[in-house]
């Protein structure tokens, strides 16, 4: 995977206003019978994004997770703070480059595996400039 565009969390959101926060304007003096009912819109910040200074965005190139349905062009968000587990997403950088591939651990062995039949599998040794730099959390796709 190619990062072709890299966005950080700079959003502060929005989950410290409730309804009754939201101002409310009725120049004749009463309230619209519907006003109690107002919800506000669905942000989508507050859905997705669980650690705001540890969630980032990032473009996908390439089709080595077509078979998670990660496609080429998708945008992902990954979490830094989640620690990675056997059968999750994750963007790796093994020497220097950005890789989407699943974590598969055992005992003592550590692979990332793509979602492919046209890539094999990455084996981690001890000797690999190798590090997790998050966890996958989130697809958005374009339709």
């Amino acid at each position: 995977m190619e990062v072709e565009k890299f966005f950080g969390s700079s959003y502060s959101g929005t989950k410290r206003f409730s309804q009754q926060d939201v101002a409310t304007a009725n120049a004749t003096g009463f309230g619209a019978a519907a006003d109690d009912y107002m919800e506000r819109g669905i942000d989508l910040n507050e859905q997705l994004i669980r650690n705001k200074p540890a969630t980032f965005f990032m473009s996908v190139s390439g089709n080595s997770m077509i078979n998670a349905g990660i496609y080429d062009g998708d945008i992902v968000i990954v979490d830094r703070s989640i620690k990675p587990v056997n059968g999750k997403i994750v963007i790796a950088v093994i020497d220097g480059e950005m890789l989407i591939r699943r974590y598969e651990q055992s005992f003592n062995r550590l692979r990332l595996v793509p979602e492919t039949a046209k890539l094999s599998a990455i084996e981690i040794n001890e000797f690999s400039d190798f590090k997790i730099w998050g966890v996958v959390i989130c697809i958005i796709r374009n339709i």
